[in-house]
């Protein structure tokens, strides 16, 4: 298995003979809207540019992997690239209705979609009415028979679900946003360091962080994380990959894996409105 962090959740995942690019946000620096609302520090964005060879090295994806339509993880110069290329798209049900009427060729990934073990494991982005509002979100487990099997969390804050699947299904790679993002009023919407930690202690094997100094309201760095990482003795086998990174992984056993559980069908609700009005997608 082979990944190419680009930038913020933006990655290029190489499975066997599948390049699925997760979450594309192609914008130049500045041409999204700020998320910060209250407390300072707002900023337009994305705050840095993609990694110069960027654009070149997607040019071998296979297929779209989206986790949620947030514009942070499909802008529109996404959309068009994508389009230009007739690439599928893979998503959840609850985000292939709406990614249609943009014109994308998106499918719900199922179990035995290419050739992959596939569970969607639902994931909440943040706590209370902001989370609600924010939309349902998706994680998505994949293994393939060759590679490392991968639990891609999606933006998410900790949830009896997640420990459940990392439980479970014993991946040996997770892959988390790591931004702590806050709108600058209530609780963290993604991930607060505490919770980090928690993952890096019940991840059974490596975990990748990102989402990382690419958006305003993300206040956590890679030092800091760093810091805090070795600090509570559990750097080893925690990534933080720069922007522009690749990285290897792989599989460590032929040991049968746990059966992804059946997927339980969900309907888009108002906050897919929502969404789609005030992300400009």
């Amino acid at each position: 298995m082979k990944i190419r962090h680009l930038r913020n959740a933006s990655l290029l995942l190489s499975l066997g003979e599948h390049h699925l690019l997760v979450d594309p946000m192609l914008s130049s620096p500045g041409a999204l809207p700020g998320f910060k609302m209250v407390g300072g520090g707002r900023r337009r964005n994305p705050l840095l540019p993609l990694p110069a060879d960027a654009l070149q090295s997607i040019e071998a994806a296979t297929g779209v992997l989206i986790t949620h339509e947030h514009p942070d993880h499909l802008d529109r110069p996404a959309i068009e690239w994508i389009k230009a290329r007739r690439l599928p798209v893979w998503a959840s049900d609850i985000d292939v209705p709406n990614l249609r009427r943009k014109g994308l060729g998106a499918r719900v990934l199922q179990d035995g979609d290419l050739g992959l073990s596939v569970e969607i494991v639902p994931a909440r982005h943040g706590h209370g009415v902001i989370g609600w509002l924010m939309g349902s979100v998706s994680g998505f487990y994949l293994a393939h028979p060759d590679e490392p099997c991968v639990y891609i969390t999606g933006d998410s804050v900790m949830t009896p679900q997640i420990r459940d699947a990392i439980k479970r299904l014993q991946p040996e790679l997770i892959i988390a946003p790591a931004g702590a993002a806050n709108f600058g009023f209530g609780r963290d919407i993604l991930f607060s360091l505490d919770e980090l930690l928690e993952l890096a202690r019940l991840a059974p094997g490596d975990i990748i962080f990102n989402h990382l100094e690419s958006i305003d309201h993300c206040p956590t760095s890679r030092a800091s994380l760093r810091e805090r990482l070795d600090a509570e003795g559990i750097r080893e086998r925690a990534f933080i990959p720069a922007d522009g990174a690749c990285l290897e992984f792989h599989r460590g056993t032929t040991a049968p894996r746990p059966l992804p559980r059946p997927a339980i069908h969900r309907r888009p609700g108002f906050q897919k409105w929502v969404t789609a009005k005030f992300s400009g997608t």
